[in-house]
């Protein structure tokens, strides 16, 4: 089996990665669909059955929806990869945003966020300028946004506001442009292979997530933030990373 893996080209060795990864989601999904069509006992223990369905199924569900977009940013080559996920960066940007209540003092910064940043990073990524890629949001927007959020004369809760921009910024567009910055690297030797990077990147935290949760649902140890999560705990994390 290895034998033959090794002597397929690398876009077929991209493919029946991919290939793989359905298949072994179709499986969960179909086991994840029985166990849940089954009659479930009354009381805390059907309750329990529930719960741990419930999540499985958001954890298979977010696990397509990446599987997909990772495939057609592959199929689709790497200019479409590039846009494919500015526009994930944006919705991301935008839902995050939502969790966080603005005020009009910010309008000039989100307009800078939402089509400043985030389109030059993406260029930045696309042209492959990965040295300037790296320190043009940790240095030079970071810099730049509680500027121009002081030209806008709102004084109240600034350093609050510009921290959850900055933050926003740092993991839905920094962190996302990672992604396609993987596809476009250029390993001697591992010519048309960087998807596997990117396989290797969703498998350590959908792993990881996994192991946590189930850690931390067997070994019943108190939360360490119960404000926040209730199914975070030290230990579990560890299991998990």
């Amino acid at each position: 089996m290895n034998h033959y893996l090794k002597s397929l080209s690398a876009s077929e060795q991209v493919g029946a990665m991919f290939l793989i990864v359905f298949g072994f989601l179709a499986v969960c999904s179909v086991v994840t669909i029985l166990l849940s069509i089954r009659d479930q006992p009354d009381g805390p223990v059907g309750d329990a059955r529930r719960q741990v369905l419930g999540r499985a199924n958001v954890i298979l569900r977010s696990s397509w929806l990446m599987v997909i977009v990772f495939w057609i940013g592959w199929l689709s080559g790497q200019t479409v990869a590039t846009v494919l996920f500015g526009l994930v960066s944006f919705f991301a940007l935008r839902e995050f945003l939502t969790l966080s209540p603005t005020r009009r003092g910010d309008h000039r910064s989100l307009v800078l966020a939402f089509f400043g940043v985030l389109p030059v990073q993406y260029v930045l990524v696309a042209t492959r300028h990965f040295d300037l890629f790296t320190v043009f949001i940790p240095v030079y927007v970071f810099l730049a946004i509680p500027v121009v959020s002081a030209l806008a004369n709102d004084p109240q809760r600034f350093l609050e506001r510009n921290a959850k921009l900055q933050w926003g910024i740092m993991v839905c567009i920094y962190g996302m442009s990672h992604v396609p910055a993987l596809l476009l690297l250029d390993f001697p030797g591992y010519s048309n292979k960087n998807a596997f990077l990117v396989f290797f990147l969703v498998l350590v935290v959908q792993v990881c997530m996994v192991v946590q949760y189930v850690a931390g649902r067997r070994l019943h140890r108190p939360p360490a933030a119960p404000a926040i999560s209730r199914a975070f705990n030290w230990t579990s994390w560890s299991m998990g990373v």
